[in-house]
Order: C-alpha cells, then sequence, then structure tokens
C-alpha cells in the first residue's frame, strides 16, 4: 500500500480551510432530542423460487432494531460479519426501503418518503463507504466527485463550486490543487479522504461511517480515525460508525452497540461496555482483542472464550435468543422466550436472561 502523503510530495496533514457552503436550510432538533430515531426496524431480504417466482423465504438481516443518536455523539455498531450492520446503515441513510418500524430523523418520520421528499435531506444524512476503490468513479475527477452534491442540490457558494471543493479537500488533508487528477492516481488512505470530502461537501448533520478503515493499510488507519475525530470536533458532526474492530470503535465512540445475527443485544457507553461487557457475545469479543504489551498479558486479561459452530443462517434463526446455539450459559428458557433489550442500570441494555457481570 503507497503512503498517505499526496503526488507531489505533500503529507496529508496539511493545513485545514473552511470550506464556503450555506449553512444547512432544516430547523436544527429541539435541544434534549435525539437528532436519530430508530423503532423496531426490519429489513427482510425475500428469496424466490421457481417459474413463478414464488417467495419461498428471507433473510433476516435486520430484524427489531430500537435506538437513538443523539446531536454530536458517535454512535459506535459491532459485530460479526452478516450480522446486519451494514444493512442497519443503509436503512438509516434511506438507501433501502425498510420492512418494517420507524426511522425519524429530527422529529420527522423519513420511514417510506419518495426520493423527491428525500432529497432535500440528503445534504443532513451522508454516507461514507467502506472500500476506497470501488465508491469512486474512475471516469470522474476528484473535482467532478467531490463536487456531485452542489449539483445535485443546485447549491451555490460564494466562490464558486471549484474553490468550496478545494476548500473540502484541504480540510480532509489533500492537496486542492489535485481538482483535475482522477482516483487512480491517489493511495488507499487518500482516497478515502476524498470519499469523506464528498460525505462532508454539503456541511451534514449526520454521518453514516460503514467500516471507513476496513479496507486500509494498518499504518494509515489511525491517520483516517484522527481526521474523523478532527472534523467532528471543528464541524459538529454526529457519526454512527459501523465496525468489526474493537479498538477501532472504543477510540472513536461515545456510546457502542453490539449486534449479532440482525439484532442489537447490547447498547451501552463505551467505557460502561468495555470495563463491564453483560452479555456472553460482548464478551466473547472483548476476549479476542489481542493485547500489543507481552508484559502485561497476565495482567487483567480475560481468558479466551472460544464459540463453538458457526453463526446461524439468518434465513432460518434459533427461536428464542438467537445467539443460544453458541453460548455456555444457555438454558431451556433462552430456546422458549427471546430476551427483550432491557437497561439493568442507568445506560446499560442487554438482552440477556442470564446476564454477566449484573449489579446484585
Amino acid at each position: 500500500m503507497a503512503d498517505d502523503s499526496t503526488a507531489d510530495g505533500t503529507t496529508a496533514d496539511s493545513a485545514a480551510a473552511t470550506a464556503t457552503v450555506p449553512a444547512p436550510a432544516p430547523v436544527p432538533a429541539a435541544e434534549g432530542e435525539p437528532l436519530l430515531k430508530v423503532n423496531g426496524l426490519v429489513k427482510h431480504f425475500p428469496i424466490r423460487k421457481g417459474l413463478l417466482q414464488r417467495q419461498a423465504g428471507a433473510v433476516q438481516a435486520v430484524d427489531g432494531l430500537t435506538f437513538d443518536v443523539r446531536q454530536g455523539e458517535t454512535l459506535g455498531v459491532v459485530g460479526e460479519s452478516g450480522c446486519g450492520k451494514s444493512t442497519m446503515g443503509r436503512l438509516i441513510t434511506r438507501l433501502l426501503e425498510p420492512t418494517d418500524g420507524t426511522v425519524e430523523f429530527e422529529g420527522v418520520d423519513i420511514t417510506h418518503l419518495g426520493t423527491s421528499q428525500m432529497r432535500p435531506l440528503r445534504r443532513d444524512i451522508q454516507m461514507i463507504f467502506q472500500d476506497p476503490y470501488s465508491s469512486l468513479n474512475p471516469r470522474h475527477t476528484v473535482g467532478t466527485i467531490v463536487g456531485a452534491p452542489f449539483r445535485l442540490q443546485n447549491i451555490k457558494t460564494e466562490h464558486g463550486v471549484k474553490r468550496a471543493v478545494q476548500d473540502m479537500l484541504e480540510l480532509c488533508g489533500l492537496n486542492p490543487e489535485h481538482y483535475n487528477r482522477y482516483p487512480h492516481e491517489f493511495s488507499g488512505g487518500q482516497r478515502q479522504r476524498i470519499g469523506i470530502a464528498r460525505a462532508l461537501a454539503l456541511r451534514p448533520k449526520m454521518i453514516v461511517a460503514d467500516e471507513p478503515v476496513s479496507a486500509l493499510d494498518v499504518s494509515i488507519q489511525a491517520q483516517v480515525v484522527n481526521l474523523l475525530d478532527d472534523l467532528q470536533s471543528e464541524l459538529g458532526l454526529t457519526y454512527v460508525v459501523i465496525a468489526h474492530d474493537l479498538s477501532v470503535v472504543r477510540h472513536v465512540s461515545d456510546r457502542v452497540a453490539v449486534m449479532y445475527l440482525g439484532k442489537i443485544v447490547e447498547l451501552a457507553d463505551r467505557e460502561a461496555l468495555y470495563a463491564n461487557p453483560m452479555h456472553p457475545y460482548t464478551n466473547a469479543l472483548m476476549s479476542a482483542v489481542p493485547v500489543p504489551d507481552t508484559s502485561r498479558r497476565g495482567e487483567g486479561r480475560r481468558e479466551r472464550i472460544r464459540l463453538t459452530g458457526d453463526v446461524p443462517s439468518p434465513i432460518n434463526p434459533p427461536s428464542g435468543c438467537r445467539f443460544r446455539t453458541r453460548c455456555w450459559k444457555a438454558q431451556d428458557l433462552c430456546a422458549s422466550q427471546e430476551p427483550p433489550l432491557q437497561a439493568l442500570q442507568t445506560g446499560h441494555q442487554v438482552a440477556c436472561h442470564f446476564p454477566e457481570n449484573a449489579p446484585a
């Protein structure tokens, strides 16, 4: 992987500049109200077979998510591959149509808004995609890619779109002079910065970042994570960060939601979750985090929990608790009754009949 410096030797830590973009038009959410509210969100993908394409089943990718995201915070969403994280991200940005449930943004129900009705809201809800290689059109220049939101929303700026785009490139650690270059001329880290600049072009209120660093070289990941952190402080952004890397989630998140097979099994503040995980699945994830300092491996180290079996199919998930087929604490109750996501202590919600580390 190439390093994260620009082609002419300029480093990615260029001085930031403020883009000349008008303030967002929609009225902000009332103080104390969540920016985003999700209630009972469901997405099933039908499986059709035969000549008549009759539905023979459904992939239950997301099955009843309820959470909220407050103004200015970062909600981290973590879980194994296939648990429904990315589908959830596309649902709350309305890139996918939900099967059931509601999504409210600033108090407005956007669950089933059409394309024309969603267009004004697109400037406030943007997404950073996982793969910086496939998410950028190779036929378009950087200026065209980052300037696309201005054209789509028909927004004029004080000094022109080109100046606004160059300011945004500089804000994201890129050289403004690369306005006319193409994506293939940049490294992976630089391409992801271009994707970030595109998402931030119109100064949105909420960014959904779907595995923003997982496709990048390890040496570049920290730079991109720090960039996102700096941009949040400078622009007052609200993030939903989807990741499978627990160290990334811990670094960027205020609260963390743990997903398993389409459901949230634990939701808590970052410090509470990492210091005192209550769901057995969360404990298993935490035990797998490597400790780089060999001298500290015996100090406060969780014993490695090795889960048996594979993740069940979302086409036919287990009855009751979906984690019970791999859980060492499973009992008959777990098979017959699905545990609700409930608060066991202030700010800590768990969906488990027999939680660990629960208060007496």
